[in-house]
């Protein structure tokens, strides 16, 4: 049985041709992971100090905890919009 990430792979395989990136792109795509890992580790740290800091206020340590969450995905979301641009860079 497949699991869902493999039957997901397959649906992107058939829907798009398979763009082959060149050395620099990789190494690209390489430093933005870094980069945003980073980032989002830095955030983290911050708002997980902040986090232990406010055990006692439960309003604020949930707020604390949305903020983190919503830091993540924007973070994620920009390094997406960053490596689709390195990818599409190919197309061009």
């Amino acid at each position: 049985m497949k699991s869902s990430y493999e039957l997901a792979m397959e649906r992107l395989n058939k829907s798009g041709p398979v763009t082959k990136l060149t050395a620099e792109q990789k190494r690209q795509l390489a430093d933005l992971d870094s980069r945003y890992a980073a980032k989002i580790a830095e955030r983290e740290i911050a708002l997980n100090g902040e986090i232990a800091g406010a055990a006692a206020d439960f309003e604020k340590e949930e707020s604390l905890r949305e903020q983190l969450v919503s830091e993540r995905k924007k973070l994620h979301a920009e390094l997406e919009e960053k490596k689709e641009q390195v990818r599409l860079q190919s197309k061009h």
